[in-house]
């Protein structure tokens, strides 16, 4: 590890040391990749919850003002306004309206090895041409006739992350839309929701939410390319006067493709994600990735920069492991893959080490 980086893992603002502070006792735990730790607040608020639920003391309006502050403070977080941010539960459903609205024999490109909610609706549909090239190479892939560009920012299965300015670039000079799925990069990696036509976003990885709550974020054009195919009550304009048809009146901003909330996970998102949105995620993203170059550096591979390092594990052997030393890691594609977050320190590198060493 270089002085450099152990400086940043060293000096950190007293938001940051907060949220670090905001977590039990979870080292060794290493696989946000896979899915986040709750913070002691999203646990209180989720307990406090069941128990007015279990007492009948709960009604469904009163989720309204959570559910309204949670899609506030996503928008903030990723640099969009709220109007912009519609509401799912999986970033595949979210996928599929999008896919639903490529035109007939259109080109959509996309990552090869990318995880399979950003790719899989659009090979569902029979009606256009999939594409898939390298993520190294995706920017110089958009031709003429790509409709959409659908990637994700960091690669769920090798942490790599795309070159978005060379993407964004490339897809305005062709004409093309674009799709970012920021999964695996909000809460740990700087997002700018904005240079993008739609983004999706599952808040259970390293935004540290319970799994149900997910994001989509659509600039006004290109929402206009797409049908609320899933339109409920919650997509209504007025939402507690759109409980029954025949006559339906929906949201007209990105609110029209709202999903009906998962009340339960919204609760517990709530205070999660209005953590990471007061938070410089550059500086979660420098202490992230300096824990996971001083990995690198201590197992003698190249430095990846990245909050996600991966090495080629084809048997698990270096996985079972790690699972021997009570460290939870994960392997994806024949690679071990260790993530590092908010609540990791020096002594996980050690212990990663000392584990593979013996």
């Amino acid at each position: 590890m270089t002085h450099t980086t152990e400086a940043k893992a060293r000096t950190v603002s007293a938001r940051f040391a907060n949220a670090r502070a905001s977590f039990d006792d979870v080292h060794g735990y290493l696989a946000a990749a896979s899915m986040g730790v709750p913070t002691r607040e999203t646990v209180a608020a989720q307990k406090r919850d069941l128990n007015l639920w279990a007492t009948a003391r709960r009604d469904p309006q009163d989720y309204d003002p959570i559910i309204a502050r949670t899609r506030e403070h996503y928008a903030s977080l990723v640099g969009v306004t709220a109007d912009r941010v519609a509401l799912g539960s999986q970033t595949s459903v979210l996928t599929s309206l999008i896919a639903a609205a490529v035109p007939a024999g259109a080109e959509v490109l996309c990552v090869e090895g990318d995880f399979s909610s950003v790719v899989f609706p659009f090979l569902q549909h029979a009606g256009i041409r999939v594409r898939h090239v390298p993520i190294g190479h995706l920017a110089d892939a958009i031709e003429d006739s790509t409709w959409l560009v659908a990637f994700s920012h960091i690669q769920s299965a090798t942490g790599i992350v795309a070159d978005v300015p060379a993407i964004v670039t490339a897809a305005s000079r062709q004409g093309a839309h674009t799709l970012c799925d920021t999964t695996q990069s909000a809460g740990v990696h700087p997002v700018d929701a904005s240079l993008f036509d739609a983004t999706v976003c599952h808040a259970y990885k390293w935004l540290c939410s319970p799994r149900g709550a997910a994001f989509l974020t659509l600039s006004s054009k290109f929402q206009e390319l797409l049908n609320p195919l899933q339109a409920g009550w919650f997509a209504g304009d007025d939402v507690w006067q759109s409980c029954y048809g025949p006559s339906m009146h929906l949201a007209t901003t990105a609110r029209r493709f709202d999903v009906s909330p998962a009340w339960p996970a919204w609760v517990g998102a709530e205070p999660a994600i209005r953590m990471f949105a007061g938070l410089d995620i550059q500086e979660v993203w420098d202490y992230a990735s300096g824990l996971g170059d001083l990995l690198s550096d201590a197992l003698g591979i190249p430095e990846q920069h990245q909050a996600i390092v991966t090495w080629a594990d084809p048997d698990g052997a270096d996985l079972a492991k790690l699972v021997a030393a009570d460290i939870r890691a994960s392997g994806r594609a024949g690679r071990l893959r260790v993530a590092f977050h908010l609540w990791n320190d020096e002594s996980d590198v050690e212990a990663v080490v000392r584990a593979l060493r013996r």
